[in-house]
């Protein structure tokens, strides 16, 4: 059993792959060829922006809006400390500062509460200035972007979208990666969109800012690449790696349906014996990880790596606990349900591949074991 199945979506689209990736090689076009501008075109017209720039990575994408946007050293950015190191790391590398702010309980993503005691914490020490908030979309979940984005208006904040995990989910009828000012992605192969090495995209409505991105992610160039306006970073998709997400792109909606009934069966199947995560009310989540919550977690995740079923911890401690990030400033407080998460949380396999009998078998051994140990709790 597989945790993510990549092999059959391969076999889906092999022959697709091939005639793709045979093209861009017969043609030699690597770097910057028609495949880009192509991808770029339709994953603009599938999210609903006006501009996708595609870059090296995803972690990139999360790095040139703070740089095009001119956030440096006295500068805070706000962001959740229960999420993947990029969200923050990329603050840092800017030279700015990123200021940590806990989770809600149900959804992991960003809290409204603890957001803002931590921008009124900042201002009222006045040694950084509020600039930026970097929402994450959990798990393919949206954050609460009516909220954060009336926050950002009266605050005057820069929101960066964090949507590694979520393209192809939606919230009210618009998608992942068109929210906030800019929106940012990986195409990391993991990823409900992902190709086959590293690769990223921003997303933007802005002209100007979409023209500034692309200078940022080549080398800062002004009218040619000889003319350098920045001092910017080399991050650009590969032909090869734009040319298999088109190919993925087009099975994306498809799958999107098919990872929604895997997570429908997973809350059906648990909701009664461990906390299981639930599609968002007006939206649908792009169900890049499926996460439970039990008390007994290692005890369950030993379980069913005896049994040969796959589970991953994320993430095993908040980064604002985590020796790179430990310094910097945190929301008053604390994060309490972000450090308490850690110790209950645990994905289980996903993917629109994952058979009925397979994930049945998942739910079956979950379910057993949580009544087994019920019923010794019981007797004890």
């Amino acid at each position: 059993m597989q945790f993510i199945d990549l092999g059959a979506q391969r076999e889906r689209i092999r022959d697709r792959l091939k005639a793709a990736i045979d093209k861009v090689v017969d043609e030699g076009r690597y770097i910057l060829g028609p495949e880009v501008t192509e991808f770029e075109n339709q994953l603009a017209k599938y999210v609903g922006v006006k501009h996708v720039v595609a870059c090296a990575n995803g972690t990139d994408a999360l790095l040139l809006p703070l740089l095009a946007s001119g956030i440096g050293p006295g500068d805070a950015v706000f962001v959740p400390s229960f999420t993947f190191a990029a969200t923050a790391e990329v603050v840092a590398l800017a030279k700015a500062e990123p200021v940590f702010v806990d989770i809600e309980p149900d959804t992991y993503n960003i809290s409204i509460e603890s957001l803002e005691a931590a921008i009124a914490m900042i201002k009222a020490e006045g040694r950084l200035k509020p600039k930026a908030i970097i929402p994450v979309d959990l798990f393919g979940i949206a954050a609460d972007y009516a909220a954060i984005d009336a926050i950002a208006k009266r605050e005057n904040l820069l929101v960066i979208e964090d949507a590694a995990q979520s393209i192809g989910g939606s919230q009210d009828g618009k998608m992942c990666g068109a929210y906030g000012h800019v929106g940012a992605t990986s195409f990391y192969p993991a990823k409900p969109l992902g190709c086959y090495g590293d690769g990223g995209a921003m997303f933007t409505n802005d002209d100007a800012f979409a023209a500034k991105l692309r200078s940022f992610a080549f080398h800062g160039k002004g009218e040619t690449q000889y003319d350098n306006i920045h001092v910017g970073l080399n991050s650009r998709l590969d032909t090869l790696q734009a040319a298999i997400l088109i190919e993925k792109l087009a099975i994306l909606e498809d799958e999107m349906e098919a990872r929604a009934r895997v997570a429908q069966r997973y809350a059906d199947g648990l909701g009664d014996v461990v906390k299981a995560s639930r599609a968002p009310s007006g939206g649908r989540s792009a169900w890049a990880q499926y996460a439970i919550e039990t008390a007994d977690r290692d005890g369950l995740k030993k379980h069913l790596q005896e049994q040969g079923i796959p589970s991953v911890i994320y993430y095993v401690k908040p980064l604002h606990v985590q020796v790179a990030y430990s310094h910097y400033p945190r929301t008053p407080g604390g994060l309490p349900v972000s450090e308490a998460v850690p110790g209950t949380i645990l994905c289980l396999p996903m993917h629109p591949y994952l058979g009925e009998a397979d994930q049945d078998r998942i739910i079956s051994t979950i379910r057993n074991y949580v009544g087994s140990n019920s019923a010794k709790i019981a007797a004890e």
